[in-house]
């Protein structure tokens, strides 16, 4: 007859036992490994986050930065490319009757043609000195001299009438030129011109002159 049962094993319980605690450590064990994987995948994802946030960042102030320079490139470029302003030069009252005449003569004369105005070309100054038989006179006072004085004026009136324009035109184009800059030579000659007509120096007023004194 087999024997009769008498209750479990206490050696093969413990074993059991022993080996559902091991199975639940290492279920404990796996679910935290998981659980720490999780975390550090998260943790992974943050730190691409800030990585790309920071680069855009970047470039974001790079591009700002690169605007400013092109502003204060253009601004400067702009403030070397501006003309400055002239100042206007001061005329004197004497100026202004003279350019004044000037324009009067100009206009009398185009009126009276009533022609086409043509621009007239820049004359050279003539600058030379009267020479005559190796003398040489800059004023009309030794422009009759070089001519013979009194006595050589009555044998040559035309050429004494010459010679005390051609000093009289430079000495009065030399002080008008500093006095009218702006005025080109043939206007100044025609001043020079119209003030000859009336100046003590010119001998055609002289010889009135002497008429009218006797």
């Amino acid at each position: 007859m087999p024997k009769k049962f008498q209750g479990e094993n206490t050696k093969a319980a413990a074993a059991r036992a022993r080996k559902e605690s091991q199975k639940a450590e290492e279920r404990q064990k796996k679910a935290e490994a998981e659980e720490n994987e999780k975390w550090r995948d998260d943790d992974k994802q943050m730190a691409r986050k800030q990585m790309r946030k920071a680069e855009k960042e970047a470039k974001v102030h790079e591009k700002m930065e690169r605007k400013a320079e092109l502003r204060a490139l253009h601004d400067q470029e702009m403030q070397s490319a501006t003309p400055k302003q002239e100042v206007p030069e001061k005329v004197t009252r004497a100026e202004i009757e003279a350019r004044r005449e000037a324009a009067a003569a100009a206009s009398s004369a185009g009126g009276s043609a009533k022609t086409r105005v043509v621009e007239q070309p820049e004359l050279e100054e003539n600058v030379n000195r009267l020479a005559i038989d190796g003398e040489q006179a800059r004023t009309v006072e030794e422009a009759l001299q070089v001519l013979g004085g009194e006595a050589g004026s009555d044998r040559h009136p035309e050429r004494r009438m010459r010679a005390a324009y051609a000093a009289y035109e430079e000495r009065e184009l030399a002080r008008l030129k500093r006095e009218l800059p702006g005025m080109r030579l043939s206007q100044l000659k025609q001043l020079v011109h119209k003030s000859w007509d009336k100046s003590p120096e010119n001998p055609m007023n002289q010889r009135h002159a002497t008429y009218n004194s006797k």
